[in-house]
């Protein structure tokens, strides 16, 4: 390829990029009044015919007037729509800029178009010098910011209004529920490393990349509820100087705030303002629209404080936060400071970021209102701590406990699981821990059981739809099997699918995986067998060398079910990304029932389940040096109709203290251990969450009753 097409092939790519992220604002812009458009309602907000023009603006000033005897498209438009930038003169201070009825809408617009034209002619000639290209993706970001502001001044707007106006008929993007509680996450630590590594685009405070020295802490993997707010409520946060900062509490007295922004209401009526008008406060959604005072003192109410931006970056590095990205901006207890070494932007794009370093709190991660690709582990957002109408909200975090001090590290990592689990609240463990050499014999004792039917009913439906899924695979297929235990199953459809030409189990069990391989060798002699051991919830990439057909996820069993729905979408977002554009993915799913059904087959009449149950007990006992009395609990199953799901528990018949490697747990009577979560699917459900993680349903086989089904996906 010569020069000159790989410029064309670049600038291509360029303006591809620039006109879908321009495109972006304008489409929420869309459908909305002139009159919505030019309205401000406080003076954090702006108008958004304000931001349409000053993107506009951005790229105006710091690209195109770049070149020589450039001719600005109207001269007195950059004092009505430079934001802070001194050195470009004089400017309309951000809280009149709702006093600007001129230029109309329709002009702004056409300015607007102007400067996209212009864009284009310019990426054209393609971007050789490296300070253009910076100050290109730096134009592209701050367009991306501005649209997530678009939004949160649209709603403050929006707000105003006694007629409780919806500026959509759905808020842009849809937030989803962050979903059950799922505990803590430990970390030792240490040395590491913070801020951009130089990577791609990031703005200049995001870096230099520098050593930090974090101690032992704790981290919340999910976000603060409304549930959880409505208790802080409850429990009188609002009126408890002794929770708040001083400035936060003057700041309560203040503004009288008795709960968060856009809430209404009193008592346990509350309602909530959105986008999308007037709505039900759904208690299991992530609490937003709260200031750093108001997380701050609900992080001191709940014992518990905020994390460091530097304990968060860490955190999510190791991926171990969910929504990190997709609910709401999260407060950290950081001042927003340069990083050692901080150097601003050359240029007029120097007042970008530095000239903020003072009196505003660090807020980490991302909203549902951000751009696409706008977010990064390193991003730093900065607010003024009493600020509230951003999509904000918080997860908590606390200085590691005692254990750590105690030898914990050096604990299996079942003990450790046990302890941690043990310290949440509610007390939960992971059914992955059920699983030891006796825990596998009972549940195959299970499955042959009257009761249990999911196993019989989803070979048989296997046995009598692998024709199709084999034609659907077509030659030189490969089959990737996720949590592939003894491979059961897979020899159904490898007799049905000759065209499968290679198999790659995944198992956390080197054992078990190794023994499968080598039955499966012995029976498919032809077959190109690659086991890769692992925890299949986060797989590595495939082994090379593999056949250039079809890649085939296979998960069956119903164990999609025993994850919660954040990580059943989030693995099957991995899987899709590890087997690539034009895969397949066969996942069984259990359906909703009769909860008679499912009840028995959780907790059948031979017992074998609650001995199944129980023996977690007897494994701790072994493995974990701890003095479970077994026979102080009883096994219980119930169905949760509100999440669609069967749960198991070991619940204590008594009041008790158990110790665990030589730490002692108080169990009250009745209170349980929550040991396992099978959700139970519709057909509904089931292409929502595949839909969510990027796949669609190209076929859903349904069994007879008690019923099952196989789902066949495409990437």
């Amino acid at each position: 390829m010569n020069i000159a097409s790989r410029v064309d092939g670049a600038s291509c790519q360029d303006t591809d990029r620039y006109q879908i992220v321009r495109a972006r604002m304008t489409g929420l812009a869309a459908g909305l009044s002139a009159e919505d458009l030019g309205a401000q309602s406080m003076a954090d907000a702006s108008p958004g015919k304000w931001h349409l023009a000053h993107t506009s603006w951005f790229f105006e000033v710091m690209l195109l007037a770049r070149r020589p005897g450039y001719q600005p498209v109207d001269e007195r438009l950059g004092r009505l729509f430079n934001s802070y930038y001194e050195a470009l003169g004089a400017r309309v201070v951000r809280p009149n800029r709702g006093l600007m009825t001129r230029p109309s809408l329709d002009e702004v617009l056409a300015y607007r178009r102007e400067i996209d034209r212009r864009m284009i002619a310019f990426l054209g000639e393609g971007l050789e010098d490296p300070q253009e290209r910076y100050l290109f993706d730096l134009g592209l970001n701050h367009d991306q910011q501005h649209q997530e502001l678009f939004l949160t001044d649209l709603l403050h707007l929006m707000s105003c209004s006694p007629l409780e106006p919806a500026a959509y008929g759905a808020e842009p993007g849809g937030p989803d529920a962050a979903g059950a509680d799922r505990g803590w996450t430990d970390f030792d630590g240490g040395l590491v490393s913070i801020g951009h590594d130089g990577a791609g685009f990031a703005f200049d405070n995001e870096g230099p990349a520098h050593p930090v020295m974090l101690a032992p802490f704790r981290i919340a993997r999910s976000l603060v509820t409304n549930g959880d707010w409505l208790a802080f409520m409850a429990d009188g946060g609002y009126r408890r100087p002794e929770l708040w900062l001083s400035d936060g509490w003057a700041a309560v007295q203040a503004h009288g705030w008795t709960a968060p922004d856009y809430w209404r209401g009193e008592g346990n009526d509350w309602r909530v303002f959105t986008l999308a008008g007037p709505q039900a406060i759904d208690p299991h959604a992530p609490v937003r629209h709260v200031s750093f005072y108001e997380a701050d003192a609900f992080a001191r109410w709940s014992g518990k404080r905020l994390p460091t931006e530097f304990e968060w970056e860490h955190a999510m590095k190791q991926g171990t936060l969910d929504n990190a990205f997709d609910q709401v901006w999260q407060w950290t207890g950081s001042a927003y400071l340069p990083y050692p070494g901080f150097r601003a932007t050359e240029g007029t794009a120097a007042e970008y970021n530095g000239k903020f370093m003072a009196n505003q709190m660090v807020a980490r991660g991302a909203s549902w209102a951000t751009a696409p690709g706008h977010s990064r582990a390193t991003y730093r957002n900065f607010f003024y701590p009493h600020q509230r109408w951003q999509f904000m909200g918080l997860r908590l975090a606390e200085d590691a406990p005692a254990r750590r001090s105690q030898g914990t590290d050096d604990l299996e990592p079942f003990a450790q699981a046990l302890i941690e689990g043990l310290s949440a609240s509610p007390k939960a463990m992971s059914p992955k821990w059920f699983y030891d050499a006796a825990g596998s014999r009972l549940f195959e004792d299970i499955t042959r059981l009257p009761e249990y039917y999911p196993t019989r009913q989803e070979a048989a439906l296997l046995a009598e739809v692998s024709p199709r899924l084999a034609e659907a695979m077509g030659e030189d297929a490969v089959l990737v099997e996720f949590g592939s235990g003894a491979s059961e199953k897979t020899e159904v459809l490898l007799d049905a699918a000759p065209g499968v030409a290679a198999y790659v189990p995944i198992d956390i069990s080197e054992t078990a995986l190794e023994e499968a391989a080598v039955r499966i060798r012995t029976l498919y002699p032809r077959l190109d067998v690659r086991p890769m051991a692992g925890d299949f919830l986060h797989p590595a990439a495939l082994p090379e060398g593999l056949p250039s057909g079809c890649r085939v996820g296979f998960f069956p069993g119903s164990t999609i079910g025993n994850l919660d729905p954040e990580e059943a979408r989030a693995f099957l977002k991995d899987a899709r990304a590890m087997l690539g554009e034009g895969s397949l993915f066969i996942l069984g799913v259990d359906l909703v029932k009769d909860p008679a059904v499912l009840i028995a087959a959780y907790d059948d009449s031979a017992g074998v389940t609650a001995a199944f149950n129980l023996n977690l007990l007897e494994r701790a006992n072994v493995e974990a040096d701890a003095d479970f009395d077994p026979s102080a609990f009883h096994h219980q199953a119930l169905w949760n109709a509100d999440e669609a799901r069967i749960e198991m528990h070991l619940r204590a018949r008594r009041d008790q203290v158990v110790e665990v490697s030589g730490r002692r747990f108080k169990f009250r009577e009745g209170e349980t251990l929550h040991t396992e979560n099978s959700r139970k699917f519709t057909p509904d459900r089931v292409t929502a969450l595949a839909e969510s993680a990027g796949w669609r349903v190209r076929d859903l086989y349904v069994g007879p009753e008690p019923s099952v089904a196989l789902v066949l996906l495409g990437a």
